[in-house]
């Protein structure tokens, strides 16, 4: 956009599944002549549901956006998933939107994954409106809806629909607006209402989440969208700078029909230029790469240009390693997703494809959905992905095909469990075959809950160079370890490397490395490890008949709640449970709340495990064959190695 042509605004549309969003995008696209006619979803025609797996499930699994013109303004719109097995793809795009548009059933009011959308858009600052839709559909109740709003979500919702219009406000609004700030308030006791202050309080403490606007009508009937379009034009403001050097941020990765890789950002200051050479990452991974080409999409469809300026999205072509989350420019911070899989799946499939391509295929997939975490087991040729559940998993086996042209499938997915200890231990490791020479020494010591692995260096420069030393972090980071009791990733653990030993002529690349494993492994044998698995925060609203029954399945399941708040003849409880326990819960909780209950699951991090015991019997994890660690250690005399076992190797450390 150039100067004076109005604002770049992102806004993004959320809900949960079923409650209207894309055809409500639809018909904000279709309003601005962005889009020549309007698709439906039950017709597996919407325009933002482009992939044929969309339309012929008729959900959106892929975040894809819009773009229209309205008055000055330039508005960028982005269709989220609303199936909670496709929420980091939705977590991921909340973080590049200026405002975001929560549509919430006429009908079903505030559902499970609404309050979910409502936490992650608070979490990352995003101001909100509302849009109640379906007010068509028989049983609709707005006034129910509001009040589920203000209970559920905030107190801070104000209904507009009637209220503002041209920027004029009715009393119920002005006092509302005047109520939430004292200067204003003060003001209005003084002498009154002034139009032009009001209006610009009102959309600053939009802006602040301080207020959340809220409108109703039919996205599908065409009623009151284009009412609602006027009052977001006027009630959002955004403030991007152009005269500085570019800054933006990856949030989305795709590859196109030629193979292209496609990396998607938000400008967030500056202009970007095609052909200019722009620095990506973060620490020892940051590159520098051309853009080759600039596109703007809209849908399926993009549109090349030579420049792109503060506050627009856009995709390069040319960045061959750049991935979600990367800062472009200036390093931008990217903060901490909440929705995590906590569900691994292998992949199967025929024989007679060879395993590299197939891993090639994920390896794809992985890039556009980082949440797969792809990863290859050299022992046994296998690839695994983490999921958040069973419907990605049957979208996934289409994809493959379509996309790849490769039959696979899955195995049934299995919790996703991790390592730690509980007690501080020091472990040892020297590797010294002929003409080889290194020593590591560690403190391994537990660490806060879900805070991963931190590393202190006390090490003196008199017993290990500095290069030395910080090979010994690199080894340390360089992948995820495995714990001894199942195999699974090792966290939560504060490692200090304490002291080490390197030999002039024999330390040689690959040294520190079987050191530092050793150590690692060596201090894990001797210390009290521990199991976790991965639990749900959760949050259960229902009718005072059914919270017995609901407090009873959550013991069943090994969970823990809070003494649970009755207001108005419905009961809210909320605790922690396993996710082995409670991932399949929502079918049997819908079936007898008949649909009328408010289950709301979120990832609540790693805990101890419930059956510890159980899980390291049925996993079987056989610590001393696994290929890729070893607890002895090897030393030298008379010009050969020999191994000393763990429990022995103390003994003959050189720096004991």
């Amino acid at each position: 956009m150039k100067e004076g042509d109005g604002m770049n605004k992102t806004i993004g549309i959320l809900a949960h599944v079923d409650a209207g969003k894309t055809t409500f995008s639809e018909q904000l696209l279709y309003h601005t002549k962005s889009i020549k006619q309007r698709g439906r979803v039950d017709h597996k025609g919407a325009y933002l549901d482009s992939h044929e797996i969309e339309r012929a499930r008729g959900i959106t699994i892929f975040a894809d956006q819009g773009m229209f013109k309205y008055n000055e303004s330039t508005y960028y719109l982005i269709d989220t998933p609303g199936h909670i097995d496709f929420s980091p793809e939705m977590e991921r795009a909340i973080q590049v939107m200026d405002y975001a548009i929560v549509i919430v059933s006429a009908v079903e009011g505030v559902e499970g994954f609404t309050e979910t959308v409502w936490q992650l858009l608070q979490k990352h600052s995003v101001p909100v409106f509302f849009f109640i839709n379906k007010t068509d559909r028989e049983g609709a109740d707005i006034t129910r809806v509001l009040d589920g709003i203000r209970l559920n979500l905030s107190e801070d919702v104000c209904e507009i629909s009637t209220s503002f219009s041209d920027g004029k406000m009715k009393n119920d609004l002005i006092e509302f607006i005047a109520e939430r700030d004292e200067l204003l308030f003060e003001t209005y006791m003084e002498s009154g209402y002034d139009k032009d202050l009001w209006l610009h309080s009102f959309v600053s403490m939009i802006k602040e989440g301080e207020i959340f606007p809220c409108c109703s009508g039919s996205a599908l009937q065409d009623i009151g969208v284009i009412a609602f379009l006027e009052k977001l034009d006027q009630l959002t403001e955004t403030a991007y700078t152009d005269n500085v050097d570019f800054a933006g941020k990856v949030y989305k990765i795709r590859y196109d029909n030629d193979g292209n890789r496609v990396t998607f950002l938000k400008a967030l200051q500056g202009t970007l230029k095609v052909r200019e050479i722009i620095s990506y990452g973060n620490g020892e991974n940051r590159t520098s790469e051309k853009v080759t080409q600039l596109r703007v999409y809209n849908g399926e469809k993009y549109q090349i240009v030579d420049h792109v300026q503060a506050g627009e999205l856009f995709a390069v072509i040319g960045l061959s390693r750049a991935v979600v989350g990367d800062g472009i420019g200036e390093v931008v911070e990217w903060a901490s997703h909440e929705l995590i899989p906590a569900l691994k799946s292998k992949v199967v499939f025929d024989s007679s494809y060879h395993v590299k391509d197939v891993l090639r295929c994920f390896n794809i997939l992985d890039a556009e959905e980082p949440s797969l975490r792809v990863h290859w087991d050299e022992k046994f040729q296998e690839i695994y992905i983490q999921v958040m559940g069973i419907i990605q998993l049957e979208v996934l086996e289409q994809l493959v095909r379509e996309r790849f042209q490769l039959e696979v499938s899955f195995e049934e997915p299995k919790i996703l469990y991790k390592e730690t200890v509980d007690s501080a231990v020091n472990g040892y490791g020297h590797f010294e075959p002929l003409k080889h020479y290194a020593e590591v020494h560690l403190k391994i010591e537990p660490a806060e809950r879900n805070s991963g692995t931190a590393f202190e260096n006390v090490c003196h420069t008199n017993d290990l160079s500095v290069g030395n030393q910080n090979l010994v972090c690199h080894h340390l980071f360089e992948r995820e370890h495995h714990g001894i009791l199942t195999g699974s990733a090792f966290t939560d653990v504060k490692i200090t490397l304490l002291t080490g030993r390197a030999h002039n002529k024999h330390t040689s690349g690959g040294d520190f490395r079987e050191a530092t494993y050793r150590a690692l492994r060596q201090g894990l044998e001797k210390a009290n490890n521990v199991l976790l698995e991965p639990y749900y925060d959760f949050k259960i609203k229902v009718d005072l008949d059914y919270i017995g029954r609901v407090l009873s399945d959550i013991q069943q399941a090994h969970g823990s709640f809070a003494p649970p708040e009755t207001v108005e003849g419905k009961v809210t409880v909320t605790g922690r449970v396993p996710v082995a326990t409670f991932m399949n819960y929502n079918a049997m909780f819908t079936s007898f709340t008949h649909g009328k209950g408010i289950l709301n699951l979120k990832f609540g991090g790693y805990d101890r495990c419930h059956n510890e015991e159980v899980v390291i019997q049925k996993i079987s994890y056989n610590k001393d064959t696994d290929p890729e660690y070893t607890s002895a250690s090897i030393f030298c005399a008379k010009g050969s190695g020999y191994k000393v076992p763990w429990d022995q190797a103390e003994e003959e450390m050189h720096a004991l």
